[in-house]
């Protein structure tokens, strides 16, 4: 089965946004929801190591979420957020890393955690 067949999962990623507030200062949020980029995925939860225990020991749930590369999904780094669209759970990205083949990218992402 190849690794397209498997995104079966529609996710969208919203950027961190900074605007004045008027006084002098800046405001910080989320892109507008129009603006998100979207992308069809594919989740693998990590189970097994250390880290991984204790993240969910502490409320957290670590996975690997798998995208087709493109120039959308070329813009996502670290300090945006992924929402899953069907249950709306929002989580942090902590890597972004290309695939073997280069088709695809796997983003290491943690729900349950202050975004």
């Amino acid at each position: 089965m190849s690794p397209a067949s498997n995104l079966n999962q529609r996710v969208a990623f919203d950027a961190l946004v900074r605007s004045p507030d008027g006084h002098g200062g800046t405001t910080t949020g989320w892109g507008a929801p129009e603006a998100a980029v979207m992308a069809w995925a594919h989740f693998r939860y990590l189970r097994g190591g250390e880290a991984v225990q204790a993240a969910r020991l502490a409320g957290r749930q670590p996975m690997v979420v798998t995208i087709r590369k493109s120039a959308a999904a070329a813009q996502i780094t670290n300090d945006w957020r992924m929402r899953d669209v069907c249950t709306g759970a929002i989580y942090n990205i902590r890597a972004i890393v290309p695939t073997d083949d280069r088709g695809f990218l796997e983003l290491t992402v943690e729900g349950g955690v202050a975004v």
